[in-house]
């Protein structure tokens, strides 16, 4: 079987409800062969460390602050993420993030606070930017709402754009060729087998598939046929032979550039 690669889930959640191992097992039987469990947070990344040393080569993980995440508190904890790649770390994180923007989430019916809040998110990002570009790793950016903004940021950052992913892409054609352009990258979601995602198969048809990356952002977005369920890595299979639909390309040959590209990319 044609195996895949998940670039970008949380596993935090299926340990919650106590089903973390029957999730692997379901992915693993679903031909997953490697999957990264995305930090948000100080309060994930030990564990996620934890899962991935448990789970050597099947299970890796990634360190950042998501904007979501960023409180007043936030310079604390960005402090924090260096160390995961001293040499004490074991395993170490193959990416830092997810961290960006996100204008989506923040309040509706306070301006001053969520102004207040998107600079902190601002100030967050550029932090991590300035470790991304130390570390040379790669970078997983969170976009909703402040793509042009998030773009801007990197370009003064000095973090090299071959590393950059955008995750969860749902921008259009012209985004994506700021991104190629540039030498980063867009990975997809299962939003792209939703009815309504033409713009968003345009993007990755405009990518290509040699640049082409999957992910599940579990539990969330879950692909067709399984909508209305939560997500999880096993349903990166739907995607795939979706995606696949997409480019005029075999399961099999859509799987084995994806997941080429993903160890390229992560290093893994």
């Amino acid at each position: 079987m044609a195996s895949l690669i998940d670039t970008h889930t949380h596993l935090e959640s299926f340990a919650h409800k106590g089903v973390l191992a029957e999730t692997l097992v379901r992915a693993k039987d679903a031909g997953v062969e490697a999957m990264i469990t995305i930090g948000t947070s100080p309060e994930d990344w030990r564990f996620y460390q934890k899962i991935a040393r448990e789970n050597a080569g099947f299970v890796h993980y990634s360190v950042g602050v998501h904007p979501c995440s960023v409180e007043e508190t936030w310079p604390d904890e960005v402090a924090q993420i260096e160390e995961f790649w001293s040499q004490f770390s074991e395993p170490p994180p193959v990416a830092l993030g997810e961290c960006g923007l996100d204008r989506f989430h923040l309040p509706k019916d306070d301006a001053a606070k969520a102004e207040k809040i998107f600079r902190w998110q601002r100030a967050a990002f550029a932090a991590q930017l300035l470790i991304a570009a130390k570390l040379k790793c790669p970078l997983v950016v969170h976009s909703r709402g402040a793509f042009q903004e998030c773009v801007e940021m990197i370009d003064a950052s000095g973090v090299d754009w071959t590393k950059v992913v955008f995750h969860c892409f749902t921008e259009g054609e012209a985004e994506m060729a700021e991104l190629t352009r540039r030498g980063g990258y867009g990975s997809f979601t299962g939003i792209l087998t939703y009815k309504t995602a033409e713009t968003i198969r345009a993007a990755a048809k405009a990518q290509g598939l040699s640049r082409f990356m999957l992910e599940t952002d579990a539990p969330y977005l879950t692909p067709m046929p399984h909508r209305g369920k939560p997500n999880e890595p096993a349903y990166l299979k739907n995607t795939a032979e979706f995606a696949a639909g997409v480019f005029g390309v075999s399961y099999e040959e859509l799987a084995r550039v994806s997941t080429e590209n993903a160890r390229r990319f992560f290093g893994i």
